[in-house]
């Protein structure tokens, strides 16, 4: 049965219960059964509508099917989720941003308190770490021990059970410059730990210097100390190798002069005549306007050391 033949059949027992609940009395014949049953019907259509307002499908053939219910809110819904997840990853991006630089600053701290933490340590056993630090510059003349004087053997380390508070006081009192050359600072951190007679120190800035930055201007300067924090400190035979390097490397160094007479004060320390004429002899050759100018007077008392033919 379909829906107009059912809602017609409804028609029907509607309008017996409307011609029933009514108190007038029936209407005449008139013979044109037609006409009165348009009018039943139209009244029936009149009862429904009242008694269905809204045009309930189960009694009315839909006059248009049916559509897909549109969801107006989805559009917007959509469009403000995917805002929402762009915004996340951009805010997410910038806290990686600025907690990767966060973990570079940290981390380059920790290695600085590390290097610092090490170098107090290692006067355990009479050496330094290289710290990484800040400098000064470095004094053109000489400050060393006065000319030609052997210097004498440093007292053994009593670090092996621990530094004391005296000596730990000295290398943090050692102010770390910062200039706009880096690798400047290195070799005048070391100079001043070398100024301090803080050699054990100083051979490890020193160290760490001239074999990461052989090219650099000071590189001249950094061999001829550290060969001099070595002859300082007692050790003459750590001291030579470094002042005939830095004489070979590069014979018109800035102190290249300074270190062939150096390796002459080393042989003379370690009783090697030959070694300290042939030494002395060369620098009167190739540094002649050094031997009657800057440096005579250490030449002068070095010769005054050993008798060379």
């Amino acid at each position: 049965m379909t829906f107009g033949s059912f809602a017609r059949h409804l028609s029907f027992v509607g309008a017996g219960f409307a011609l029933l609940a009514t108190s007038t009395p029936a209407l005449p014949q008139d013979g044109n059964d037609e006409a009165r049953l348009r009018r039943l019907e139209s009244e029936v259509r009149a009862l429904q509508r009242k008694v269905f307002p809204g045009a309930d499908g189960r009694f009315f053939e839909p006059e248009i099917s049916a559509q897909p219910t549109a969801r107006p809110t989805a559009p917007s819904t959509s469009t403000t989720a995917v805002t929402d997840i762009l915004a996340r990853l951009d805010a997410l991006e910038t806290q990686l941003q600025r907690q990767t630089a966060l973990n570079e600053e940290n981390g380059n701290t920790i290695r600085l308190l590390a290097e610092r933490v090490e170098a107090l340590e290692a006067a355990r056993s009479g050496s330094m770490p290289a710290p990484s630090s800040t400098f000064t510059p470095v004094p053109t003349s000489t400050s060393s021990s006065s000319a030609g004087a052997t210097p004498a053997p440093a007292p053994a380390p009593a670090a092996q059970a621990g530094p004391t508070q005296e000596r730990l006081a000295k290398v943090q009192a050692i102010a770390k410059p910062q200039t706009d050359d880096p690798l400047d600072d290195e070799y005048s951190y070391g100079f001043r730990l070398w100024e301090a007679k803080l050699y054990p120190e100083a051979q490890q800035q020193l160290t760490m210097f001239v074999e990461q930055n052989p090219n650099h201007w000071r590189a001249t300067y950094g061999r001829n100390l550290l060969g001099r924090a070595y002859l300082d400190d007692g050790k003459a035979k750590e001291a030579a190798p470094w002042f005939l390097k830095n004489y070979q490397d590069d014979k018109t160094g800035a102190r290249a002069g300074d270190s062939l007479l150096y390796l002459a004060e080393s042989m003379i320390a370690l009783n090697d005549t030959r070694r300290a004429c042939i030494a002395l002899a060369e620098f009167a050759e190739t540094y002649p306007a050094l031997a009657s100018g800057r440096l005579q007077g250490q030449y002068d008392a070095n010769r005054g050391k050993v008798k060379c033919n």
